[in-house]
């Protein structure tokens, strides 16, 4: 099990001092498959801090086209997780009947027809996984189309029923704040702008991830697809609260160790898109959690990063 904590170290590190780090566990935890929480933390932020130096280290591409790739890497993830179940029923054909998601004629498919069924030919959740796919790929020009045709679809949700109705007109993903349908045209803008300024660049100068950053993807699919876990039910908000707190706190860990400040792209990209939806629909907000709650927990990360930032660069000048 010891094994498992070096995925959080890059390969490099891996292939010097992985054994040596595995030798180190079982001499000081023997007879444990897994060492005490504390120790979990501490091995798991130091190779959140290696990661983070590797990226830095890697001078090939500017510091802020790779902050401009995170952010539409994260960008996709927030509009593709509100269709986990949708996208996982309609690619292996399943009809999810009474625990379809909670949007008209979700429950239908092309293959399903029925009186008074209305048919669709896409899941809408199929444009934000191509995006992330593409973008993990490093293929810009291939997740824009799909980011343009988002706003298309959020554009046309009254008119058009190529995708369905299913989270434009709906409940979307609440997350940290208020919901964000498909209608909300500044999640598919600021991405689809992302994609536009990657997709201007060079190939060859973004970053390429393996097809290993998937496996998360699809095992979310799996779990809401077979427990049918819609995204506004209790477990899938406190479950994203706790996942989009973890990413919060790992860019912090990532911009106090290296003082770089391409992990606070994302996380303004990210504050922006939930503050506008609170303030927008100040009605729908979820009241899992105080207004202002959220809206610190939204806010407070900025200048937080900034401030990390700042110090590790006057940490490192002193030295």
């Amino acid at each position: 099990m010891n094994r498992l904590l070096l995925a959080a170290y890059p390969e490099p590190y891996r292939s010097r001092q992985g054994e040596e780090l595995l030798a180190c566990l079982s001499e000081a935890y023997p007879g444990r498959s897994w060492p005490p929480p504390r120790e979990v933390v501490a091995v798991a932020r130091a190779g959140v801090q290696a990661r983070a130096r590797a990226v830095v280290d890697d001078t090939a591409r500017p510091w802020w086209l790779d902050g401009i790739h995170l952010t539409a890497l994260v960008l996709a993830a927030l509009a593709l997780v509100p269709y986990l179940q949708d996208v996982w029923h309609w690619a292996l054909r399943i009809d999810p009947g009474g625990h379809a998601i909670a949007f008209d004629f979700s429950g239908w498919y092309p293959w399903a027809h029925g009186p008074d069924t209305r048919t669709r030919l896409l899941p809408y959740g199929l444009l934000p996984l191509v995006c992330l796919i593409a973008l993990l790929r490093g293929k810009p020009w291939i997740a824009l189309p799909a980011a343009a045709a988002m706003i298309y679809a959020g554009a046309a949700f009254n008119s058009s029923t190529l995708f369905g109705d299913e989270g434009k007109a709906g409940l979307g993903y609440y997350g940290l704040g208020a919901p964000i349908t498909a209608r909300d045209l500044v999640l598919s803008g600021a991405l689809c702008t992302a994609c536009a300024v990657l997709a201007a660049c060079r190939p060859g100068r973004l970053r390429r991830r393996s097809y290993g950053w998937l496996v998360p993807v699809v095992f979310a699919m799996f779990m809401a697809g077979s427990l049918h876990i819609i995204a506004i039910s209790p477990a899938f908000q406190r479950g994203m609260f706790a996942l989009e707190v973890a990413a919060l706190i790992a860019a912090w860990a990532a911009t106090a160790a290296t003082g770089d400040h391409r992990w606070l792209i994302p996380v303004a990209a990210f504050a922006f898109i939930r503050t506008q939806a609170i303030v927008i629909q100040p009605n729908g907000f979820m009241q899992s959690l105080p207004d202002l709650v959220v809206l610190v927990l939204l806010v407070a990360p900025l200048p937080a990063l900034a401030i990390a930032a700042q110090r590790r660069q006057s940490r490192a000048l002193l030295e």
